[in-house]
């Protein structure tokens, strides 16, 4: 088990929707596939935005809503606190809502898009729209080009993540990777641990379940981040400034 993080190490994080979970996010998801009682191919495809727009834009104004209503929680600041500690830091996100850059999080790639961000499929524009009219049940129109209705920032199944050639190279030159509140079921996310685990990282999780690859981490944490998380870093932080 690692006992500390030197600020010279190369560190990747990964997180999925446990972390935001404990700050009241849904994860939408539930048991039986269904997304707030829709099936996600009515809700979360690019055919489904081009056969019922006004449902899927219905989903995500209730979902962009939300996160008026939650703020970062434990775990959020102490990623914060570790990435002030180091000089090469990369934390990679699944989540789509705002709470790692609301807790402080700088070098962040979101690569399922982004709740808070709408997008011109016309001139691909993208811009942030979370005031009071951009949250009402109307489309959201493009300033920039003629098109009357922006779609949501959000990487749909079928579509490319976000900047994956970034966060490959990252994965695979970094010492120490570290997965929090992910399943290990979706792809390709799940598979950035065993690219680290093959190129020498040193793996660590931390989930309130074993995920599905569990045996592929050098530590696992159970347990909820939150309470976890915060205990760890300073734990790693301290055994390095205490020399």
């Amino acid at each position: 088990m690692i006992s500390k993080i030197k600020r010279i190490d190369r560190v990747v994080i990964l997180t999925g929707a446990g972390i935001s979970a404990e700050s009241g996010i849904q994860t939408f998801r539930a048991s039986d596939g269904l997304w707030e009682n829709h099936r996600i191919e009515d809700v979360a495809t690019p055919s489904a935005w081009e056969r019922d727009p006004r449902l899927v834009w219905e989903f995500y104004q209730g979902r962009r809503r939300q996160l008026l209503e939650v703020d970062p929680n434990p775990a959020h600041d102490a990623l914060v606190e570790l990435e002030q500690h180091l000089d090469e830091f990369l934390l990679v996100t699944q989540n789509v809502d705002d709470l790692h850059s609301r807790a402080g999080s700088r070098e962040l790639i979101h690569m399922h898009g982004e709740l808070r961000k709408l997008r011109c499929e016309e001139c691909g524009d993208v811009i942030v729209a979370m005031g009071e009219e951009d949250l009402k049940e109307e489309y959201v129109a493009c300033t920039n080009c003629r098109n009357e209705r922006l779609r949501p920032h959000i990487v749909w199944f079928h579509e490319m993540p976000l900047r994956m050639r970034d966060i490959d190279i990252a994965v695979a030159d970094c010492d120490i990777f570290i997965a929090i509140g992910t399943s290990g079921h979706v792809y390709p996310a799940a598979g950035l641990l065993s690219v680290a685990s093959s190129c020498g990282a040193h793996c660590i999780g931390i989930n309130l379940d074993p995920p599905q690859n569990v045996g592929l981490f050098d530590e696992f944490h159970q347990g909820k981040a939150g309470e976890i998380l915060p205990g760890l870093v300073s734990q790693w932080i301290a055994t390095e400034d205490d020399e």
